[in-house]
This record gives structure tokens, C-alpha cells and sequence, in this order.
């Protein structure tokens, strides 16, 4: 059996208990309603290091959480008494301009990410903050900006390295443990720990876009617009409609600050001389109160909400798939979105048409390939006193949504009381990722997630 002595000698990486200098830091995460005092956090500089952890949670019965970026919205990265895998140390993106590949870190962000391909004009499919970890986006799907266009995060992944329970190594690919490869795109993280990632690329460098805000009484309109012109805008096409309370930022008007706006937030990322013709049908709907919209790096934009959600902020999220953006939802929509807790807080509503629909339903975990709209209520707000009433808040407005909506969701969206959706979140899919969880993991040491039981 492991024991602490023999974890640190196989560890190069930094290893704390509790009473070590450094262990309140390391078992902080970034929603800051899971408070959890771990029996030890394992911060990873290679795989060596992770085979040890999880040989050592594995032989001492602990239970066992895998952080990459660190945004689990339910605290899947952190345990009480338990072993936590910090990939943290394992940030380091490397690109291969002339095969326009990148290869990343278990623990890399989408800002490393970006910042490392930005630099060859290359990009991928990456998420909306640029401080989400990228493992944890591609393993539960992938869906941001350039998800139209390029397909989900996990679609443009050719590899990835994975230390499974028994604490092997293993490099899944469509070559190589087939099975497991197709499970890690969208089964999320109930497979192994996944330590290095690699993507392919697409030219992409700058794109047109940013937010345009609109009233309120205008929401309909501007939704119904989304809806009906996304689907046959060109791939290049991307963003979302949404709503958001306007914070105090120099392009919107000082006496309006603080007031709920519908907004689209929208990217261009085709040619950059087309961006401005193309994102200006979004200002048909309605009249447009405020925008800051422009050509820029596209890790501009990736990273233009991070002010908003710093680590530490109390969140609770909901999730649904939406083949048909009825009016009826939209009207549901409307009931909700005015009531939102905080600056902080937000309603999204992505498209996931294009070329996420080239993709079968089989071909990948992610299944929703029908879906035209990925739907998230991200409560989030600074003060746990607001707690109950932020949480009802989300409860309230998925329970009027969800009869106008599929019965799964996002899983990357999901919240901790959202285990009696998984089968539901896979649908067809289900079964075959029960068989792969059996044969990798069939004693679900990787079980604090949202989890296939084996």
C-alpha cells in the first residue's frame, strides 16, 4: 500500500496536507461555496505525478478529485478527506504551426491556450472565459465562440494522454484505444485523468465582435431574430443572445448601469472584411442601446468577460438542450431573466448548429447533435448570504424553461443535484459509455463528476 512517504518520494511535484504553509491556498477553488479540507492536494508537474496520486488514492480507499482549471461550478475539484489531483503545474501549450496542431497541459487554460496559438494566427474551439480549464471544456464537450464554424472543442481533439484507475498510461486516439478516445469527447471525466491534450487547429486571428445591449422590452424581439437568422448565417458566424446586468464600463451609458439588458455578444471569424456587414443583421432586431463591437484578437474576445466571473464568487448553475427556441420559451425566458441576483450572474443562450451538426449523435459521447441551443442559467454572485435566494432564482427559471426544452443538458453546465439527469444528458450514447467506464474505471474511483456508474 502507498503511503505518504512513498507519495512524496515518487512526486517531483509540491505535495500538502493540512498544517502545511500553503494548504488553505492550494484547497481553494474557484466557486467559493465548497469550502473542503482535503487529506492531501497533489499539485502535478508531469504524469509520473498523477500516476502516484492515484495509485495512492486508489490503495488507501480515498476518494479522488481531478482539477484542471479549477471551475467546476459543482466542486468536483475538491474533496473533504480525500486525494486531490492539481494539474495546475502541467500549463504548458505547445504548437506546431506547420501541421497546425497544439498540444496542452491537463492543467493549461483557454487563456495559455490562446495566448500560445494566437501567436501562428491558429485557433480552436475554446469556451467563453478564457480562465476555464481546457481539459475539463473538451472532456464535457466544447462549446464556445467558434463552435459554428469548427465544431466542439472535443471534435478538434486527435489525442489525448490518460492515466486510468489502476494507474496506468495510456494515449487515446482514433488509433489507439478507440474506445476510450470516444468516450473522453463529452463523457467528461469519468475515464482517467487526462494529462496532455492535443487539437487540431484553424487559421483564425482576428474576428469582429463584442457586445451589443438592447431594453429589455425589446428581449423578444431580439431573441426571436437570434433564432431565426443563426441557422442560415454563414458558419463564420458565431456568439449568443443573452442577458446580463449592464456593469459600470465606459461604452454604456452611466445612468443606465446596473439596469438587466438582452444583449448578443457576436463573432465574426471569417474574412475581416466582411465582420462588420455580417454581425450587422444582429442590430435588426431591435435598437441597440450600447455596443463595443470592433475587430480584435480573437483572445480578446475570449477573455472579455473574465472581469466579470473572478475566482471566488458563490455559483449554481442550470443547464438544458433546446432543439426549438419556441416562443413559448422565449416568453419563459422573459418571466426570469429580469430577476437576475448580480452583476455577476447571466443567462446564455449558445447556438451549436453548423458544424456541430455534421457530427453523428454516435460518433462522439456528446450526443445532443440535433440540439440547436445550449442554454445555461449561471447564477453567480459575491455574498453567500444571497445563497437560497440566488439558488431558487436558478431553480425557478430551469423549472419554467425545462417543459420547452430536452430532458438532458450540458454537462459542463450541470449542477451537483443534476446526477438523475447523466443518463438523460447522453441519451442513445448511455449504454456504450457504461461499457467503456467498466472496463477503465470499474470501481468509479472517477466518481465526482457528473457520473456514469459503472
Amino acid at each position: 500500500m502507498s503511503t505518504m512517504e512513498k507519495l512524496r518520494e515518487r512526486v517531483r511535484g509540491q505535495i500538502w496536507t493540512a498544517g502545511d504553509e500553503g494548504y488553505d491556498e492550494a484547497r481553494r477553488v474557484y466557486n467559493a461555496m465548497h469550502d473542503r479540507r482535503p487529506a492531501v492536494v497533489v499539485r502535478c508537474e508531469n504524469a509520473g505525478d498523477v500516476m502516484a496520486a492515484v495509485d495512492y488514492a486508489r490503495e488507501n480507499v480515498l476518494e479522488l478529485a481531478v482539477r484542471g482549471g479549477s471551475h467546476s461550478v459543482p466542486g468536483f475539484g475538491t474533496v473533504d478527506d480525500g486525494v486531490v489531483i492539481d494539474l495546475s503545474g502541467m500549463r504548458n501549450v505547445r504548437v506546431n504551426p506547420v501541421t497546425r496542431t497544439a498540444r496542452a497541459g491537463g492543467g493549461a487554460t483557454w487563456g495559455d491556450f490562446n495566448a500560445a496559438t494566437h501567436a501562428f494566427g491558429l485557433a480552436t474551439t475554446g469556451g467563453i472565459i478564457s480562465t476555464t480549464g481546457v481539459g475539463g471544456l473538451t472532456l464535457g464537450g466544447g462549446i464556445g465562440y467558434l463552435a459554428r464554424g469548427l465544431g466542439l472543442s472535443c471534435d478538434n481533439l486527435s489525442s489525448a494522454d490518460v492515466v486510468t484507475a489502476d494507474g496506468q498510461f495510456l494515449i487515446a486516439s482514433e488509433k489507439e484505444h478507440e474506445d476510450l478516445f470516444w468516450a473522453l469527447r463529452g463523457g467528461g471525466g469519468n475515464f482517467g485523468v487526462v494529462t496532455a491534450l492535443e487539437f487540431r487547429l484553424a487559421p483564425v486571428s482576428t474576428v469582429y465582435g463584442g457586445p451589443m445591449l438592447f431594453e429589455l422590452s425589446d428581449a423578444a424581439a431580439v431573441l426571436a431574430g437570434f433564432r431565426d437568422t443563426i441557422g442560415a448565417a454563414p458558419e463564420e458566424l458565431g456568439g449568443f443572445p443573452a442577458f446580463q446586468i449592464a456593469p459600470p464600463l465606459p461604452f454604456i451609458p452611466e445612468d443606465r448601469q446596473g439596469e438587466v439588458f438582452a444583449l448578443i455578444v457576436a463573432c465574426w471569424a471569417g474574412d475581416p472584411e466582411r465582420g462588420e456587414s455580417a454581425v450587422s443583421a444582429f442590430r435588426e432586431f431591435a435598437p441597440v442601446v450600447a455596443e463595443h463591437v470592433g475587430p480584435m484578437p480573437y483572445p480578446a474576445l475570449n477573455s472579455a468577460f473574465d472581469g466579470l466571473v473572478p475566482a471566488g464568487l458563490q455559483h449554481y448553475w442550470k443547464a438544458n438542450f433546446v432543439t426549438e427556441l419556441t416562443d413559448d420559451a422565449i416568453q419563459a425566458h422573459l418571466r426570469h431573466a429580469p430577476g437576475l441576483p448580480a452583476v455577476n450572474s447571466t443567462v446564455h443562450i449558445y447556438p451549436i448548429d453548423g458544424a456541430c451538426h455534421r457530427v453523428t449523435p454516435d460518433a462522439t459521447a456528446f450526443a445532443y447533435r440535433d440540439a440547436k441551443f445550449a442554454t445555461v442559467i449561471a447564477g453567480m454572485w459575491p455574498d453567500p448570504a444571497q445563497n437560497d435566494a440566488g439558488v431558487d432564482w436558478v431553480r425557478s427559471y430551469y423549472d419554467d424553461i425545462a417543459p420547452h426544452s430536452e430532458a438532458g443538458g450540458y454537462v459542463n453546465f450541470m449542477a451537483g443535484d443534476d446526477q438523475g439527469r447523466v443518463q438523460d444528458n447522453y441519451k442513445g450514447n448511455y449504454d456504450r459509455l457504461v461499457e467503456v467506464k467498466r472496463k477503465y474505471d470499474p470501481g468509479n474511483l472517477f466518481h465526482l463528476n457528473q457520473n456514469i456508474a459503472p
